[in-house]
Parts: structure tokens; C-alpha cells; sequence
């Protein structure tokens, strides 16, 4: 009788580990699918110019219409989830970035096409946050850290694949084809998240049940005029810009009045008290500042100033995302093991050092240095990633698992939209040039030095945060 008993119970017990890891490849091609709305339209650029014969400036608002969507909506798509239920939202999600892809793909003049591409970025927005959210929620507490390692892995992987992909379907059946190609990725993951994910019980659900629509409209405000800012001005503060920095300022202090009178507020204004949670936002952005100057530094250094062809710029750059995309469950398995603390802290360490190291190797050392530096940065981040994200997610209440993963993704794209355009002036004004791609050669290599260590200072900056921060889990 016994053995039967766990005759019955053995299935049972695999049964369950198969459902849990089908519901961590729902997440992560979750990830995948928001990393490549990003990295496959870029390549897009181009031909999308000459097919909807339309100038730089208006093809640009493709990918600046997803960022902005992802950017602003983030924060308020999490609470809806901690309100109405984190599967019901992402399945929500999942549904409107497929059919946006499919809009995209049909879209018959270019403004309709970023308007389907805002529709696009507001579906990312929840598959982002969503994730994030259910890996604390089903993932045992012991394996969290490999399953955030996973999720960096796919977004590395998404980041990575996109060009290359772009490229392949553009030239093998034309540009609706990028946007068609994630509709059967979208469609899959929708069926194995409605079939795997877990749904939640009332319990589980925010006692906040109000949704705060003032406070979400000037959180709404405050991103978009600073996210505007940061991409229109390229680091060029005129007038323009200026106005929508004092519009964020003035919309942010706004919304911090209401959340402080509101009954359900977006963010619940306390919760950024702690120590914890504050250094993982801080940190997040500070290190996204510095990744993001990679990608905007390292094509000039590699072409202008070792001088490189378009193609071995494109191989090269190609390393960053390739071994992010190697380190990111070793990384997360290694945070399992010997808890957050200790990697976070190792990661900073190691992104100082590649960041040190871009600031001093002298050109000479060709492309075995860049990528020798690359190497040292790339697994710091990952390792700092897999750790951060855990130790924020670990023990946070179910209904605020929504919105605090929202919060550490809009940390980490606001990050990258000002390492984008304020470390873009610095390797400008470092290189004393007024258009840095006629800039010689000796400029481009001097302007990426002083950029890199002013990367390097920010890194420093969140190695010092991570330091201070004695709270954080050790588990």
C-alpha cells in the first residue's frame, strides 16, 4: 500500500517540475519577445526610410515610440497586475504585442506604423515587469537567482539575435517580415503561459484595489518629458529640452503630492525608504548608464578610431551581448549558491575594473583590447543583474510584486536613455569635435578615455552604494 502510495506521488512530484519549468520558458521568451521589439527594428532603419520615403527624423519615432511606451507605462502596467492579477495582465500583454506585431507588419503609412509600434511597446512594458514579478511569485526562494540569470540570458540573447535576424528576413522578403516573424513567437507564448502560469487567489491580489489614474497620468508626464528630453536632445540642452526638463520636474513633484493623499497611490512612497530597495534603483540605473555607453562609445572607437569596416564593427560589437548572453545563468546560479551580497558586489567590482580598463588602453592594443576590456565589463553586469534583481524580488509581498519589478525595469531604462544622450555629450565634448564622425582618429581615442572614466566613476559610485547598503540579503 506504501508503494503505491508513492508510486502515485512520484508523477506527481515531476509533474509539478515539469509545470515549473514550463512556466520559467513562458517568462523567459517572455523577455525575449521585449528585447527583440527593440534590437530588430533597429537594423529596420533604413529601408524603412526609403520605403515609406520619409527623413532620419520621422523613421527614428519607430523605435522612439516603443522606448517611450515601455518607459512610461512600466511602473503603472506592475500595479495593474498587483490589482487584478499578475497571469490575467501578462496574458493581457502577450496578446497585445502579438497582434501589434501583426499591425506593424500591415501598417500602410509610417505613422500608423508607430502607432501600432506604441501599441507594440505597451505590451513589452508589461512583458518586462510581468516576468520579473513571477519569478519571486513561483520560483522557490533557493533557485530565484538562476531563473533572473535565465531572463538575462534572453534578453541578451533578444538584443543580440535582432540585427542579425532583421537583416537575414529584410533582405529575404522585406521589412513587414521583421514584425511578422514574432507573431508565432507571441502566439506560443501566449498558450504555454495560459497553460502553465499560475493564477492568483484573492488573497494574493492588492487590499489597494483602487487604481490611481491621477498619479499614473503624472508619472506619465514625468517620464515622457524627461525620456523626450534625454532622446530629441542628444545631450544638447536648448530651450527646447529645458522645457521638458522643468515639465518632469514639475510633474514628478506633482505626483509625489498625490501619492501622498491618495488612498490607493501607484507607489506607495514608503516603500522607497528602504535602504534595499532604494540602493537596488540607484545602483540599477547607475550601471545601465554604464552599459549604454558602451554601445554609443564602441562602434566610433572601433571604426574611427582603429578603423575598422562596417562589417567588423558589427562582429565585434556583436561580443558584448554574445558573453551576456553566456554568463547570464552561470551567473544567476552562482548568486543560489553564495547569495546577493557577495555578487552584487563582485559584479560592481569587475565593471569598475573593464570600465578602468577602456579608460586606459592605449589604441595599440587594437581589438584584443577592446574586447579583453569588454570581457571583464560584460560578466560584471550580468552577475550584478542576476543579484540585484533578486534581492529585490526575494521577499517582497505579492501585491507589490507589480509594481516594485516595474520600478527596477524603469530604473534600468531610464538609465540606458541617459547614458544614450548625456555620456553621448561627454564623448562629444571629450573628443572636441562638432561632428564626432569626422572627428581623426587621436580625437575619437581621447573622447572615449574621458568617457570611460567618467563611466568609471559611476561605477564606482554604485560599488559605494552596494557597500553602504549593509541590508541587503546575504541569502
Amino acid at each position: 500500500m506504501d508503494q503505491m502510495a508513492i508510486d502515485r506521488t512520484e508523477p506527481a512530484a515531476g509533474s509539478k517540475e515539469v509545470s515549473a519549468r514550463l512556466t520559467l520558458t513562458a517568462l523567459a521568451l517572455s523577455t525575449l519577445l521585449a528585447a527583440l521589439g527593440v534590437s530588430i527594428a533597429n537594423v529596420a532603419l533604413p529601408t524603412l526610410a526609403q520605403a515609406f520615403s520619409a527623413p532620419f527624423q520621422h523613421v527614428q519615432w519607430i523605435i522612439l515610440a516603443y522606448l517611450l511606451a515601455v518607459t512610461v507605462c512600466i511602473v503603472s502596467v506592475g500595479r495593474l497586475g498587483d490589482v487584478v492579477g499578475h497571469r490575467q495582465v501578462l496574458l493581457a500583454g502577450i496578446l497585445l504585442f502579438t497582434l501589434a506585431s501583426a499591425l506593424c507588419a500591415a501598417a500602410p503609412t509610417l505613422w500608423m506604423l508607430v502607432a501600432a509600434r506604441t501599441a507594440q511597446g505597451l505590451g513589452a512594458a508589461i512583458l518586462m515587469s510581468l516576468s520579473i514579478a513571477f519569478v519571486g511569485e513561483t520560483i522557490p526562494k533557493a533557485r530565484i537567482g538562476s531563473a533572473m540569470g535565465l531572463l538575462g540570458t534572453m534578453s541578451a540573447i533578444g538584443t543580440a539575435l535582432g540585427p542579425s535576424l532583421g537583416g537575414v528576413l529584410i533582405a529575404g522578403a522585406g521589412w513587414p517580415a521583421i514584425f511578422l516573424a514574432m507573431v508565432p513567437l507571441g502566439v506560443g507564448n501566449f498558450v504555454l503561459a495560459y497553460r502553465y502560469l499560475p493564477g492568483e487567489s484573492r488573497k494574493g491580489l492588492s487590499t489597494r484595489t483602487g487604481f490611481d489614474l491621477p498619479g499614473t497620468l503624472l508619472l506619465a508626464v514625468t517620464l515622457a518629458a524627461y525620456a523626450l528630453a534625454m532622446t530629441i536632445g542628444r545631450g544638447r540642452f536648448d530651450g527646447f529640452s529645458a522645457g521638458l526638463i522643468g515639465l518632469a520636474v514639475v510633474a514628478g513633484m506633482l505626483f509625489v503630492l498625490v501619492e501622498k493623499r491618495t488612498k490607493s497611490p501607484l507607489v506607495q512612497l514608503a516603500i522607497l525608504r528602504s535602504r534595499v530597495l532604494s540602493g537596488s534603483l540607484a545602483m540599477n540605473g547607475l550601471v545601465s548608464t554604464v552599459m549604454m555607453t558602451t554601445l554609443v562609445v564602441g562602434p566610433f572607437y572601433l571604426a574611427h578610431g582603429l578603423g575598422l569596416s562596417a562589417a567588423l564593427v558589427g562582429i565585434v560589437m556583436s561580443g558584448g551581448p554574445i558573453i551576456s548572453a553566456l554568463s547570464g545563468v552561470p551567473a544567476g546560479r552562482m548568486v543560489d549558491r553564495r547569495g546577493t551580497r557577495a555578487i552584487i558586489l563582485a559584479g560592481l567590482s569587475l565593471m569598475v575594473a573593464g570600465s578602468l580598463a577602456l579608460c586606459l588602453i592605449p589604441a595599440t592594443f587594437g581589438i584584443a583590447g577592446y574586447v579583453t576590456a569588454i570581457a571583464i565589463l560584460t560578466p560584471g553586469y550580468a552577475l550584478f543583474q542576476a543579484a540585484n534583481n533578486t534581492a529585490t524580488m526575494k521577499d517582497v509581498a505579492v501585491d507589490q510584486r507589480g509594481v516594485i519589478s516595474g520600478m527596477l525595469s524603469l530604473s534600468r531604462n531610464l538609465g540606458l536613455i541617459t547614458g544614450a544622450s548625456v555620456m553621448g555629450a561627454v564623448f562629444a565634448r571629450a573628443s572636441s569635435a562638432l561632428d564626432i564622425a569626422a572627428a581623426p582618429a587621436d580625437a575619437i581615442i581621447a573622447g572615449m578615455h574621458v568617457t570611460f572614466a567618467a563611466a568609471a566613476v559611476l561605477a564606482l559610485v554604485a560599488l559605494a552604494v552596494a557597500m553602504r547598503t549593509a541590508t541587503i540579503p546575504r541569502a
